[in-house]
């Protein structure tokens, strides 16, 4: 009786065995560094003398906050924490109006209410708070924020790993932008976001680069004005 044939184990990659090749191999692999770290170099050049704090951000009609997710309907702490912050900025008079961002592609989710909500529950009146329904990710809240909202300068709340991704985007968008990054406790949440944005970096350039149109565009709306026009004048 032949015995079975064992499967043939796949081949390793043989190195460069002449000096030449090794040297060309090593270039290869420093080239394949350069341009996978080429985004997030072009991110930190695009918005590092755009980051503020919220006591020395320059005062600015509308503030935009990027929606964090929802918890049983509520803010997760993260989205939380950057509504406590703008929230904070309209009390201090740095901002006039509060244009906040998020998910709502689905009846069960809906994170611009919820917002709206909390915002409200903070101080906020409601009339200085749009909702953008159709931000479902950083490209096209900052894309909808010219396009739809009309909004030509803001301070953009996040966290402080997602700042920087959110001022280069608003400003490749046509929005000229400050960023306002939240404090967090360095945990497992925050270790994440921060490696994910490494990642997501390489799509925020080719978002600046192509400029896309959002998932969903719409026609504009007149909130932000309307409720600028409503508003108290510095």
């Amino acid at each position: 009786m032949p015995l079975p044939k064992l499967p043939r184990l796949p081949r390793r990659p043989r190195l460069p065995r002449t000096r030449r090749g090794q040297r060309l191999a090593v270039q290869a692999v420093m080239a394949g560094c350069v341009l996978a770290l080429a985004p997030v170099t072009w991110m930190y050049t695009t918005a590092d003398s755009h980051i503020r704090t919220v006591a020395d951000v320059p005062a600015t009609d509308v503030a935009v906050v990027f929606g964090a997710g929802l918890r049983e309907g509520r803010p997760s702490p993260y989205l939380a924490h950057r509504l406590d912050t703008a929230a904070e900025l309209y009390r201090t008079g740095k901002v006039r109006v509060v244009l906040v961002t998020g998910d709502n592609s689905r009846v069960e989710y809906d994170e611009p209410d919820a917002m709206r909500t909390y915002l409200t529950g903070h101080g906020v009146p409601d009339g200085r708070i749009v909702s953008d329904y159709a931000g479902f990710d950083t490209w096209d809240s900052c894309a909808r924020a010219k396009k739809i909202f009309g909004v030509d300068r803001a301070v953009l709340v996040t966290q402080g790993f997602h700042v920087r991704r959110a001022v280069a985007l608003c400003r490749s968008a046509g929005v000229d932008s400050y960023g306002v990054g939240v404090d967090e406790r360095h945990d497992v949440t925050w270790y994440y976001g921060g490696a994910r944005e490494v990642f997501a970096a390489g799509k925020a350039a080719l978002d600046a680069a192509l400029r896309p149109d959002p998932h969903f565009l719409g026609p504009t709306e007149p909130g932000v004005a309307e409720a600028l026009g409503s508003a108290s004048p510095r």
